[in-house]
């Protein structure tokens, strides 16, 4: 069994007692059910400090990812576990047969932590260990500043634990100890950052979808947010909700003056949220929006956005530039998505306004029908966010074909990193961000099924393909298990 040793978020290790106890006991939580997923053989030792996981070398890698993606972790350690450890001559042998090899030619040094009663320091440690080390090896020498490597040990009572590997972890807090949030989610690259930095700091949060752009948006904004929760907040089930806003902004555009559609459309958005969260018992709601981006953030716009609603609104992005968010997008994985994203302009402003007035916006609200808003929250549709999948079949009208015929189909894998596709077909490798340039240079006799390994974005750029460039030869392969 390989050990990794999971250490908390500093934050959490400065809370009183009782709080430091429930995030700890919440992130034991979390890992215990992401972990058992992969396999019922792993288990989850939890410690005031830490929490300790030993897993099966088949499944270290998946492990390690998971370990390094969930909130509340500042550290992850791959380390190997000896027991009757109470003597430094145990000690400093067991370490030399372990790394004595690796410190070939390096000059290195030697970190010790001990917990527990014994005899000895862990600078007694530290000074046997290094000592034996260095004349037990072919090492450079021994460098207390500037190492080239660093020999950590871990005593606690006879345990000794070498470790091997570190890897930096997510950080912030545990899903599910802050409380829930209503994230409302275009798909693109600011709203899913958002969404990304709210679970990181440990709040469950959940997804709000404004259509104004038909299936093939819907498909794409489920496919981002399964992205995001799969990857950091799978410990939690959330909710997906899809509102039809199609019907307000015909009615904004009929009650609205031009200059101000843009904010309207804006504060349109926070109502409805409003009375989602409010039957969801939820007292925050999330945006993506940074100061100045566009005409409708500037702080007075802001500030007309919020007067329509009580709810807290959170912009983590406030005053982050655009190639910070897109920086933290490709880091979290979300740029190809959202470059990908199909974009839908449901209200261009003609001479926005960048600094509304108050008055102003009243009498432009009350001129709005707000039965239009009611009609559409009503129609809304909620879904568990781990049912997109099956949501996205049943919704989508792009054919899905089990069984592909090698004198009539062309497979296109879309895959970011394609790989091996069991057909006898003709198989092209393009990657989904590059497919809606790519697929007008291919020949238009042939009919194309896209293949994913889920089928959600096959089912998206499909969709799109069919929709937006009125191709009627693609379809999606999923072939049969």
């Amino acid at each position: 069994m390989q050990k990794f040793i999971v250490k908390l978020f500093p934050e959490i290790m400065v809370k009183g007692t009782s709080a430091k106890r429930q995030m700890v006991d919440q992130l034991f939580a979390n890992l215990q059910k992401i972990l058992h997923r992969i396999d019922t053989q792993i288990a989850v030792r939890k410690f005031s400090d830490k929490i300790e996981v030993f897993t099966p070398k088949s499944t270290v890698a998946e492990v390690r990812l998971v370990l390094t993606q969930t909130p509340g972790i500042e550290q992850v350690l791959e380390a190997l576990q000896f027991t009757q450890m109470d003597t430094l001559e145990k000690i400093k042998e067991t370490v030399g047969a372990v790394v004595a090899d690796s410190l070939e030619g390096k000059r290195f040094a030697v970190r010790a932590k001990r917990a527990g009663t014994h005899d000895f320091t862990s600078i007694d440690i530290e000074r046997t260990v290094g000592g034996f080390l260095k004349a037990h090896s072919k090492a450079a020498g021994i460098d207390l500043g500037q190492p080239e490597v660093t020999v950590r040990l871990e005593l606690r009572d006879a345990q000794l634990n070498i470790v091997t590997a570190s890897y930096k972890g997510l950080g912030g807090y545990p899903l599910g100890t802050q409380g829930d949030i209503l994230s409302l989610m275009s798909g693109g690259f600011d709203s899913t950052v958002a969404s990304y930095l709210t679970m990181k700091r440990g709040i469950k949060t959940h997804f709000v979808f404004f259509n104004l752009g038909g299936l093939a948006h819907e498909i794409g904004v489920k496919q981002v947010a399964l992205y995001l929760w799969s990857k950091f907040g799978s410990s939690h089930r959330v909710k997906f909700i899809s509102v039809p806003f199609e019907a307000v902004v015909e009615e904004i555009f009929r009650s609205t003056a031009p200059s101000y559609m843009g904010v309207t459309l804006k504060r349109q958005m926070l109502r409805a949220a409003e009375k989602i969260a409010d039957t969801m018992e939820i007292d925050a709601l999330l945006t993506g929006e940074s100061v100045a981006q566009v005409s409708s953030q500037t702080l007075r716009n802001l500030a007309l956005i919020d007067r329509v609603t009580d709810k807290l609104v959170l912009r983590p992005l406030a005053t982050m530039n655009k190639p910070e968010i897109i920086a933290l997008a490709e880091e979290i994985g979300t740029r190809r998505f959202a470059e990908s994203m199909p974009e839908y302009c449901g209200v261009i402003s003609q001479n926005p306004v960048t600094h509304g007035s108050f008055k102003r916006m009243e009498r432009e609200a009350r001129k709005f029908d707000g039965s239009v808003l009611d009609a559409a929250v009503a129609d809304a549709k909620t879904i568990d966010i781990d049912t997109v999948v099956a949501d996205i079949e049943a919704l989508s009208a792009v054919t899905v074909v089990h069984e592909a015929d090698p004198e009539k189909h062309v497979v296109i894998d879309i895959r970011p990193e394609p790989g091996c596709v069991e057909t006898a077909c003709e198989t092209l490798k393009i990657p989904f961000y590059e497919l809606n340039s790519a697929f007008d240079r291919l020949p238009k006799d042939k009919e194309y099924l896209l293949y994913c390994d889920k089928g959600v974005m096959s089912q998206l750029h499909a969709q799109y393909l069919r929709d937006g460039k009125k191709c009627d030869n693609v379809k999606v392969y999923r072939p049969r298990a």
